[in-house]
């Protein structure tokens, strides 16, 4: 891969921004800054079509954004957010509070059994912040949210509030959309850049919704992007474990400009698949790749 390319990019100077809002399997929210640090100082505009946490997003708070995901109790999280905070910190404070007085797991599973009979953000609201890990994991056959509560004691509604009225600020340029990410990366013009946060491929099958998703396809639509003069930015599986499996994913030769490896931790999927155990050797690295 080619590095003069990138040189010729003003980077981003992006402050570290810890504040986190959801919790959410993959969030990359302790090294959004360093994935930022690598993005254009001069891009038009942003976009980010695999929304999840948002880290990133909060991270670089842009002047103009498009961010999207197609997992609609997720988007109706992000919309309320833009258009009516208030109203995100009441969905949360309700919960908190009837999970406060009686039996912690009791008032969980009824949070989650009320998601599961009609998914709706507000319910996803409670369950990501205290669900085991943050790890929201979904059965394929049907969608059932089947995470269990967690034993961390979840951040009061004061203090959810202060995080919303901060996260409120810093996303005041986003438009929040429920889009497939072909429809909003083909949106993208030249001058524009995409961040791309994908499924991590071998464990979608649990997790973002159920969603099934191609990364040839993927790989395709930045193609596509590239040819028109968007600027592609993708973080993918690096050196990662799946079971006994090592990802190694096959990247298309002459797609990518630059590629960087980025240390995010232990695993929390592999730590909650094995009952919390420290894993010393679960070590997960974000492989960060670039089209220019």
């Amino acid at each position: 891969m080619k590095q003069s390319t990138f040189l010729e990019f003003d980077t981003c100077l992006v402050a570290p921004f810890k504040t986190q809002l959801l919790k959410w399997v993959g969030n990359k929210q302790r090294f959004a800054h360093e994935i930022a640090s690598y993005f254009p100082g001069r891009m038009k505009q942003y976009f980010e079509p695999f929304l999840g946490s948002g880290a990133v997003l909060g991270t670089l708070a842009p002047k103009s954004a498009l961010a999207s995901d197609v997992f609609p109790p997720l988007v109706e999280i992000w919309q309320t957010l833009r258009k009516s905070p208030d109203t995100l910190k009441d969905w949360y404070r309700s919960r908190w509070e009837d999970y406060s007085k009686g039996d912690r797991v009791e008032q969980y599973e009824k949070v989650k059994a009320s998601y599961n009979n009609s998914p709706n953000g507000a319910d996803l609201l409670f369950l990501c912040r205290t669900c085991y890990g943050g790890v929201v994991r979904f059965r394929k056959a049907d969608g059932y949210m089947s995470t269990p509560c967690g034993p961390h004691k979840p951040v009061p509604p004061d203090g959810f509030a202060e995080r919303v009225d901060i996260w409120h600020q810093r996303t005041a340029n986003t438009c929040f959309e429920l889009l497939g990410y072909e429809e909003a990366m083909l949106q993208a013009k030249q001058g524009d850049l995409i961040y791309c946060d994908p499924p991590y491929s071998h464990t979608q099958s649990i997790l973002y919704g159920a969603q099934t998703f191609s990364l040839s396809r993927l790989f395709e639509v930045i193609d596509e992007c590239k040819q028109r003069g968007v600027l592609v930015a993708l973080s993918i599986d690096g050196t990662k474990k799946s079971g006994d499996t090592l990802c190694d994913l096959p990247i298309p030769p002459r797609l990518f400009e630059r590629e960087l490896f980025l240390n995010c931790g232990r695993s929390m999927l592999k730590r909650f698949q094995m009952n919390g155990q420290t894993l010393e050797s679960e070590v997960v690295a974000d492989r960060l790749l670039l089209t220019y």
